[in-house]
């Protein structure tokens, strides 16, 4: 995970899950529009998953 990601996580998290399928977006989403905190900590978890 770059810095980069990190930073655009932070300022928009749906824009740093883009590439992770539509899915990740939509709930990255819709988590950043109950509440910003909520959706920056998932577009972490999602970034940071080894797994994806």
């Amino acid at each position: 995970m770059s810095i980069w990601r990190v930073i655009l996580s932070i300022i928009f998290p749906p824009l740093a899950v883009f590439d992770k399928g539509c899915g990740s977006i939509l709930i990255v989403l819709i988590l950043t529009l109950l509440g910003w905190i909520p959706g920056v900590i998932a577009a972490l978890i999602i970034l940071n998953n080894p797994n994806r």
